[in-house]
């Protein structure tokens, strides 16, 4: 086979391509809704902090505005549409780039991580002889359920120290032979794999070059452009696996300016310049523009850690600092809370006192998306710029 040429970017070429697979430059398909941002994305991270609201919240919030949040957690997992019979799932929840919301249709290509799971003898947490089968049992005749009614998630308050029927119904997931069908109260709610996943889908005949082939043609779409590491990265697969098939992916290689490694591209992106409107927002830092740090800063120029699980006088920006995105650029973030009716503004950072104006709109907005009515700004660095920043929520919120 003919290695293609490859394609030169320069660096603003290949973060507004990003922009525009990541749903965050040009006008969003609003009729697909928070279901085409999943679509779109291939994948959803989630994650149990909650400040603004929880991250698969934000991610659609981001591209979409202020859309509903009962709205979001019924496109993710109410079955169906008026009309349609029978319901058919939109999505589950498996193993990707970490516990991720994936299309329904996504189901087969998942099938070499279940086997590798099935092939592990040995696992963190003891199983008692039995409880697997009986968790399968009760689910079978009862429907789906949570941990707890199931038996009990945990044997101690202690956050790892899981009861038997919690480990027996996780290693089910991981299987394939339970399916996570909704996030109750944050808990999964289990059912079995064969009642939940549609029957055309519901198979492991795709051999591993097949599954890793789509997750990395699907990865190098929605990252438009990407390194090897990027594209490994998107659903945590091992860079040997991406490199066994990305020849084959429809990727084609590219090169980019100040990169200094190989690079692919999903080949509809080079198509067409992107452009169009840009979002200006607050991003989840579990936001898939952003979540793989070394990209992040490759592309934005722009350093980002989550400091939630660093002591609290350790932290630089905040325990849930979330970059703002504005003209297709990070140019600062805030550490938000939530008092009552009002936003707060823990920490703001500031590239400078050009984004004044675009941060206090992602602010006003976000606090509007909560249903809070005022916003208040604490630390901003540098400084000066605070009173600058409060004058504008002021204007903007009279």
């Amino acid at each position: 086979m003919t290695t293609p040429r490859a394609t030169d970017l320069s660096a603003d070429d290949a973060r507004r391509i990003a922009l525009r697979a990541q749903g965050l430059l040009g006008t969003p398909d609003r009729r697909a809704g928070v279901r085409g941002v999943l679509r779109h994305l291939g994948a959803v991270q989630l994650d149990t902090i909650s400040v603004l609201a929880r991250s698969h919240e934000l991610i659609p919030y981001a591209r979409l505005g202020a859309v509903g949040r009962r709205t979001v957690e019924e496109a993710y997992w109410k079955p169906g549409t008026p009309g349609e019979a029978p319901a058919q799932p939109h999505a589950f929840e498996y193993w990707s780039h970490a516990a991720c919301i994936l299309p329904i249709e996504e189901w087969p290509h998942f099938a070499f991580r279940r086997r590798a799971y099935r092939d592990r003898p040995h696992w963190n947490h003891e199983l008692p002889d039995g409880v697997y089968d009986q968790v399968v049992k009760q689910l079978r005749a009862e429907g789906p359920l949570t941990a707890t009614e199931l038996g009990g998630a945990k044997r101690t308050s202690e956050w790892w120290d899981w009861s038997g029927a919690k480990v027996a119904v996780e290693r089910a997931l991981m299987y394939g032979e339970v399916v996570c069908v909704e996030r109750r109260g944050w808990k999964r709610l289990y059912d079995l794999a064969e009642r939940a996943v549609p029957a055309d889908l519901l198979h492991d005949e795709l051999d591993d070059a097949e599954c890793l082939r789509r997750l990395v043609r699907l990865a190098g779409q929605s990252l438009g452009v990407g390194t090897r590491a990027d594209i490994a990265d998107y659903h945590r697969l091992k860079g040997e696996q991406v490199d066994a098939v990305i020849a084959d992916s429809g990727l084609v290689p590219v090169t980019v300016e100040g990169w200094g490694k190989p690079a692919w591209a999903d080949p509809a992106a080079l198509e067409a310049p992107p452009r169009g409107r840009h979002r200006t927002t607050l991003l989840s830092p579990f936001d898939s523009l952003i979540w793989e740090r070394a990209r992040t800063e490759r592309i934005f120029g722009f350093t980002h850690r989550l400091e939630a699980y660093v002591p609290k006088q350790k932290r630089v920006h905040g325990y849930f600092a979330m970059p703002v995105l504005a003209g297709g650029r990070l140019v600062g973030r805030v550490d938000p809370a939530r008092e009552g009716r009002t936003l707060v503004a823990r920490q703001v950072g500031l590239e400078g006192p050009k984004v004044v104006p675009a941060v206090a709109q992602a602010l006003i907005e976000a606090a509007s998306w909560v249903d809070c009515t005022n916003a208040r700004v604490e630390l901003v660095d540098p400084p000066e710029l605070h009173a600058p920043l409060t004058r504008e929520l002021a204007r903007a919120l009279t």
